[in-house]
């Protein structure tokens, strides 16, 4: 794909069509052209993985979205629409009349929308026009507020009127929002340090810092000598709320050029959120002050939720992350490995390796707690990479004490798809490792396939073809059937522990056990089943020809050194069966 090349003019309207079919493209093209005031650059986008790379590297003044162009959730390809356009308005086309479609799409993100079947030459250019010119409102905006942060100008009318605009969107959205207020730390000793000029210099710089750290929706104003306020919309929960903290501390972190001199800078924030915390522009805003002094007491830069639920949530997922970091860095990850066994042999026939954390403090961490943490903040990834090395240090290592062929499954998150060079690093991994790649498994679940189908369909079968096998995690907790997911490279169905479990307690868990066995081996896959603890579990599943079990009937994760003397001793076992 070649990105369309920067030769529109600035005045120029410039949008991105969404849509399979090249007809539909050139009939919206001619609507646009029939106004020769709009003067329309338009670009025809039919193909997903196009999408994301024209979004994030070209430029684009509205989205006219065919709503049958997306990645299997509607609404979650308008939230990634919306989110990865940096909030560009999107125009919504469906065949559907307005009072069946609009409510639904609007909620979700959708700028306008618009029946197909109703659609004529006046009305989209008048929806088109409208969102353009909305769209150069809003940055004009943004250009004077962004111009008064630069000049160092304190507007609190300005920003109360803001705020006021955006409790109002909120109320009519159903939506929550933030305000933080952050003030600078000792700010009379920087004063006497530079004297006025240059500390106004320095808030300023650190407004502009700020300022380009922040989403478009988010707006940032200088209220006080020594004081920045951040309205930050659209808020879902604390834990978004904790990413934009994040954003700020870690910009706080780095030092600012003064005089010629960097200056570290400590600062306080206090958070309020609406609706929790206050329904108007007064109360959030005295609020969040109080908030802020609250954060005055601890040492360094910190910050305070009005909230103290919020607060003890935030809190807690902000010092979690940052262990985390921590303990990919200082050795305090350990992968454990759960056997799987045969059967029909009852011989090993590979392990899973799960991640385990060695917390300084807490002791043994439960992946149930940090994982989502991971995940949300991204630590996943290099993590998700580490485990794989250790899986082919131990591949090897099984090889040479004699289990030359062992499995090594490895668990693959969603995020992991996220990362466009994902292929490329698992290749070097398992090519610096120098292992045999028919004993590497990688797990997935039915979420990692539907962020990203077609790229993470294309990376499924360029690793296949390194040998590396795949097996379907968690089956019958999502949304696709074994049929729909039979074009991809998946050689193993894992069964969910929770049907297990409910094996002599639910008839329904037994119908779905038996047809999830009998549909996997009808396409040529195997099946294991994940915790399995008692007798009656392992004969139902042997009576249904189930080909290997997983649970703590027979082992539970154990370090590597405890593996390895439970494999000699299966060994042992099998020689006396003998």
């Amino acid at each position: 794909m070649t990105l369309p090349l920067e030769t529109s003019r600035p005045d120029q309207l410039r949008v991105l069509v969404l849509t399979p079919h090249h007809v539909d493209f050139l009939w919206l093209e001619a609507l646009l052209r029939g106004a020769p005031e709009l003067d329309p650059d338009a670009t025809w986008c039919p193909d997903l993985i196009d999408c994301d790379d024209l979004i994030r590297n070209a430029r684009f003044d509205v989205i006219v979205w065919d709503c049958a162009f997306h990645s299997g959730s509607e609404s979650s390809f308008l939230q990634y629409l919306t989110v990865a356009s940096d909030d560009k308005p999107v125009l919504a086309l469906s065949a559907d009349l307005p009072d069946a479609r609009a409510p639904s799409l609007l909620a979700a993100g959708a700028a306008d929308y618009l029946c197909r079947q109703q659609l004529d030459r006046w009305g989209f250019v008048r929806a088109v026009k409208c969102l353009w010119y909305r769209e150069r409102l809003f940055a004009s905006a943004q250009g004077q507020l962004g111009g008064d942060v630069a000049s160092g100008i304190i507007n609190r009318d300005l920003f109360f009127d803001r705020l006021q605009q955006a409790l109002l969107r909120a109320e009519r959205n159903g939506q929550r929002l933030a305000l933080l207020d952050l003030n600078v730390d000792d700010f009379r000793s920087i004063n006497e340090s530079f004297g006025y000029q240059k500390s106004d210099q320095l808030m300023v710089k650190l407004a502009e810092r700020l300022r380009h750290a922040l989403r478009r929706v988010d707006s940032l104003m200088r209220i006080g000598g020594d004081e920045l306020a951040i309205i930050v919309e659209r808020v879902e929960d604390s834990l978004d709320i904790t990413r934009i903290i994040r954003k700020v501390v870690s910009l706080l972190d780095e030092p600012l050029t003064v005089d010629g001199q960097n200056v570290v800078v400590n600062a306080s924030l206090g958070v309020a959120t609406y609706p929790e915390s206050g329904d108007n522009a007064d109360n959030l805003m005295r609020r969040a002050n109080r908030a802020m002094f609250e954060a005055k007491r601890d040492p360094g830069t910190s910050y305070r939720f009005y909230d103290r639920q919020l607060h003890i949530s935030a809190g807690y997922q902000l010092r979690l992350e940052a262990d985390l970091r921590n303990a990919l860095r200082g050795s305090e990850l350990e992968v454990y490995y759960q056997p799987r066994i045969d059967l029909a042999t009852e011989a090993v026939r590979g392990v899973e390796c799960l991640l385990r954390w060695n917390h300084p403090q807490r002791g043994l961490v439960g992946p149930d707690e940090f994982i989502p943490v991971a995940e949300r903040s991204g630590l996943i990834v290099p993590i998700g990479y580490w485990v794989i090395e250790q899986a082919c240090k131990r591949l090897r290592d099984a090889h040479e004490l004699g289990f030359p062929g062992l499995v090594f499954a490895v668990n693959l998150s969603f995020r992991q798809f996220h990362d466009r060079k994902m292929t490329e690093t698992i290749f070097r991994i398992i090519f610096n490792a120098n292992v045999d790649t028919s004993l590497l498994e990688l797990e997935l679940t039915e979420s990692a396939m539907m962020h990203d189908p077609e790229y993470a369909q294309r990376c499924l079968r360029e690793l296949n073809q390194l040998g590396i096998s795949f097996a379907l995690d968690d089956f019958g907790t999502g949304f696709s059937s074994l049929s729909n997911l039979q074009h991809l490279p998946i050689s193993l169905v894992k069964i969910d522990k929770s049907f297990v479990q409910d094996l002599g307690h639910s008839p329904d868990a037994e119908h779905i056990i038996r047809a999830i066995i009998s549909l996997a081996h009808s396409l040529q896959m195997s099946v294991v089943a994940e915790g399995v603890e008692t007798e009656a579990q392992l004969e139902f599943l042997r009576q249904q020809h189930c080909d290997e079990v997983q649970g703590y009937y027979y082992a539970r994760p154990m370090p590597w050194d405890e593996l390895v003397q439970f494999l000699n001793s299966r060994d042992r076992s099998a020689c006396l069966r003998k």
